[in-house]
């Protein structure tokens, strides 16, 4: 996940910056790594704007009571250039000890041999409560590379007074978001009942994890591309129903332009999917301009009321360096820092702008928020394929935009997937 979640939400004064305080001695094993006076030291990486500073200091003294002598070292990375960053540190003979790695790019480090296998690991790490839908992204060929940390995923934002106005509430099925979709361009026929671009892929995959399918499935020991099948045509076409109450070019994502800041500010958008992130900026942005935003939040509808639809989960793991020194040392910081008393505090310090990795540990949101919704959906959260050359079918010209804005120009979905799907396979299979 390539944001700051959290300052934009509000909590930004938590995140000012990350304290680098003290760890534990690996018992004596050779290799640790040397601090002035002789003190062996842990190296953690974290993101910017990831870990709110007094939790991490917290964590930091918690293990360096048990570890006298060894302190933790906490180095801030920016994600602009992390994947070559983080690359050229797993290489060498003293990488940080500890890594904070988004949740999609985690698999290509796991192949290349930079990542220590926690998989007899997963006991003290509390494996079995992780939240499922994070999980995947940590595990490899049947193997443990990482522990979740932390997540978040988009809900539907919308304007209440445009809602009150046309007489619609918040929906549960697909069939109700339509109905409220019709009722609001009755209601207002110069707004547009919902913003959505032609391009904004991850709710697509949400919409074709609901029809039991996938963006890419595993073919014998090789992956192939999924958009030429039945389910991914379902899923695109209702995607083109949601479409046709927006105004939103069909060839550009949510960023180009930034939908929270420049598009739902100047008004005429009745609703609008986002993340927490962008709620926040866009209450910010209106604010600027002498308006007030009044927004409420619902989970994406799925196909039935008794559960919420499919949301792509973007977070981060947490995972030890293959050749680091202080692996011992390490497991027992990330048990720690993973664990269910400091992903509970963890949640609590975010305000629930985060997921923590555990329902156990969830935040308890105030009622109405964004962090509700958010919560709410994260039982139907997912990732992207998991599969180190997933990274390559996103590189740009990504083939499921272009897939996609074919289709809401009028190409047969089938026609458009398989030509996407042959791209995606060039991709795929390439590390």
């Amino acid at each position: 996940m390539k944001r700051k979640l959290i300052a934009a939400i509000g909590v930004a004064g938590m995140m000012v910056s990350i304290a680098a305080c003290g760890s534990d001695s690996d018992k004596g094993k050779d290799g640790a790594k040397a601090s002035a006076g002789g003190d062996k030291t842990l190296t953690v990486w974290v993101m910017d704007g990831s870990a709110p500073d007094a939790w991490m200091a917290e964590v930091n003294k918690a293990f360096e009571a048990k570890h006298p002598g060894v302190k933790v070292k906490v180095e801030k990375q920016i994600w602009n250039g992390i994947q070559e960053k983080v690359t050229t540190a797993l290489s060498e003979d003293t990488p940080p000890d500890v890594l904070e790695l988004g949740n999609t790019q985690t698999a290509g480090y796991a192949v290349t041999g930079g990542l220590a296998d926690l998989s007899g690991d997963k006991a003290t790490l509390g494996y079995d409560a992780w939240n499922k839908g994070m999980v995947a992204s940590n595990e490899l060929d049947g193997k443990l590379y990482s522990a979740p940390w932390y997540a978040a995923n988009r809900v539907v934002v919308y304007d209440k007074a445009a809602f009150k106005k046309a007489g619609v509430t918040p929906p549960k099925t697909r069939a109700e978001w339509i109905e409220g979709l019709k009722k609001l361009k009755a209601s207002d026929p110069k707004s547009q009942a919902i913003y959505l671009p032609g391009q904004s892929w991850y709710v697509l995959a949400g919409l074709i994890w609901d029809e039991g399918s996938d963006l890419a499935v595993k073919d014998g020991d090789k992956w192939k591309g999924n958009l030429s099948s039945p389910e991914a045509a379902n899923a695109m076409n209702f995607y083109k129903e949601l479409a046709s109450y927006s105004t939103a070019p069909k060839d550009k994502d949510e960023a180009t332009p930034q939908q929270s800041t420049d598009i739902v500010p100047k008004g005429g958008v009745a609703s609008w999917i986002g993340l927490g992130w962008e709620a926040g900026g866009a209450i910010d942005a209106m604010k600027k301009a002498g308006k007030t935003a009044d927004f409420g939040y619902f989970p994406i509808p799925g196909k039935t009321a008794d559960k919420p639809g499919s949301v792509f989960l973007g977070g981060s793991n947490l995972a030890i360096a293959e050749r680091s020194k202080n692996k011992d040392l390490a497991k027992e910081w990330l048990a720690l820092a993973a664990g269910k008393e400091f992903m509970t505090k963890y949640a609590a310090a975010t305000e629930g702008a985060l997921l923590p990795n555990s329902d156990a540990a969830q935040f308890k949101p105030a009622a109405g928020s964004f962090a509700e919704a958010m919560a709410a959906s994260s039982a139907s959260g997912k990732v992207t394929p998991v599969t180190p050359g997933w990274a390559n079918v996103e590189t740009a010209p990504n083939p499921i935009k272009d897939y996609m804005t074919k289709v809401l120009k009028g190409e047969d979905a089938k026609t458009a997937g398989e030509a996407a799907d042959k791209v995606i396979n060039e991709r795929i299979n390439q590390q």
